[in-house]
């Protein structure tokens, strides 16, 4: 199963190919794709990204996984997070969101098992 490419991004919209939904923030891995939701984890931008916000998507069987901060970059990614990927073998890329989703799709292209969170607004 493959990682869905992103068709789009624009400033708080986001569409995944084979999805209806247009995303304000989601998350995507091999075969899917749903709302990323920060009320579920009680996500802010500071300090940011959780591993409770990964936790789904490592669990998918990523063997990378691309982190969009925003466009202006205003979401954190503490180290603790990145400690999480890494101690459950998961290589991580954090990025301003566009550069991210460029690299998602670029990895998805080549047939990697690779997972996204991306933040479209600030």
């Amino acid at each position: 199963m493959s990682s869905p490419e992103i068709a789009s991004l624009s400033w708080g919209q986001m569409k995944v190919k084979g999805s209806s939904t247009t995303y304000k923030d989601c998350k995507v891995w091999p075969g899917g794709s749903r709302t990323w939701d920060w009320r579920e984890t009680g996500t802010n931008h500071s300090p940011g990204v959780q591993p409770a916000d990964l936790e789904e998507v490592v669990q998918k069987g990523v063997k990378t996984l691309v982190i969009g901060r925003g466009m202006s970059e205003a979401l954190q990614v503490p180290p603790s997070t990145v400690d999480y990927l890494k101690k459950n073998g998961v290589d991580v890329l954090v990025l301003q969101t566009e550069k991210a989703v460029q690299e998602y799709n670029t990895l998805a292209a080549r047939g990697v098992r690779v997972g996204g969170v991306f933040h479209s607004t600030c």
